[in-house]
């Protein structure tokens, strides 16, 4: 039986055929865990994880990974709060996000097999950044290193957008020190009370970005064969990882296939907290049975949008 992926990178749907049949490879950006997971967190994994299953069925052996965003600064934010470090943080939402999931059936064959952390991966993120300074890809400016976007003709192709609408679609001000306003960040310096790392360029963290690209590297190689995750990740993080993982790689193909799901909605309306109707599944897992949540998460084209309501939960 033949298995047809769309692309994202080629907006054609395209027969799969793994690099190497005997080891599938598929990488799902994971969540940031600084708090309890709502509905639309779920989608990815759950339709990524009858995927993974699928892999598994027809091609026997599947290495998945869905990392752990542990260091970032929403995590920060959170732990000064509270007056803690990162790690009581991280813990906490980190078994949340797995009682949830194993809630909502992403367990055994539809799980990951590979749960990377951002925090164990210190010193491959520095020497990606090393790499890329090396090899005039990325420089170094005011404690911080950035990708330079003008050193690779392909940036922009997985979201189809001009560097010029990137540059206006990151709504950022532009930093001083960047030679161009698109130029991302892969480290960053840390002021005394946030987490941070010693490197070249001083005591830091990383960039978010960077993150996903060396755990992918790492764990899975240089060329995967599946990179997935919500629409949402198109722009900037999944064209900022392809940038820097062909650049950091000699040129080398990042993900040969790449998916994105569709949104989650609420009564036809964007889930936000000002809109206070950001629906968490802990408390979800109260009103429903777990089977039909998952059921419902289930219940639209993994690409198209999918409305929440409570009318389709009864």
């Amino acid at each position: 039986m033949d298995l047809h992926l769309y692309n994202t990178l080629t907006r054609q749907t395209e027969r799969f055929a793994p690099a190497n049949p005997g080891q599938v490879t598929m990488y799902v950006c994971g969540p940031t865990v600084y708090n309890y997971p709502h509905i639309g967190n779920a989608r990815p994994y759950t339709v990524f994880g009858v995927l993974a299953k699928l892999l598994r069925q027809q091609f026997g052996a599947l290495r998945y990974a869905r990392n752990i965003t542990d260091v970032d600064d929403k995590i920060n934010e959170a732990a000064a709060k509270l007056g803690v470090p990162i790690e009581v943080i991280t813990s906490k939402y980190t078994q949340a996000f797995h009682e949830d999931m194993a809630a909502v059936g992403v367990a055994g064959a539809f799980a990951p097999n590979l749960e990377p952390r951002a925090t164990q991966h210190i010193p491959g993120i520095v020497a990606m950044c090393e790499r890329l300074i090396a090899s005039g890809h990325a420089y170094a400016a005011e404690g911080h290193v950035l990708f330079n976007v003008d050193t690779y003709a392909g940036y922009g192709r997985l979201s189809r957008r001009t560097v010029k609408e990137m540059i206006a679609g990151a709504r950022v001000e532009v930093a001083p020190y960047k030679r161009n306003p698109a130029d991302f960040v892969l480290w960053k310096p840390s002021t005394p009370e946030l987490p941070g790392w010693d490197s070249p360029w001083g005591r830091g963290r990383p960039g978010w970005h960077i993150e996903c690209s060396v755990m992918a590297e790492q764990h899975l190689g240089d060329t995967i064969d599946i990179h997935a995750g919500g629409a949402d990740l198109k722009f900037p993080h999944h064209e900022n990882e392809i940038a820097q993982s062909v650049c950091a790689h000699g040129g080398a193909e990042f993900a040969r296939y790449w998916l994105h799901n569709g949104f989650v909605t609420v009564e036809g309306r964007k889930m936000s907290k000002s809109l206070g109707n950001v629906l968490l599944i802990k408390e979800l897992r109260e009103l429903a049975p777990p089977e039909a949540l998952r059921y419902l998460l289930l219940n639209a084209h993994y690409r198209q949008p999918l409305d929440w309501s409570e009318k389709a939960l009864q």
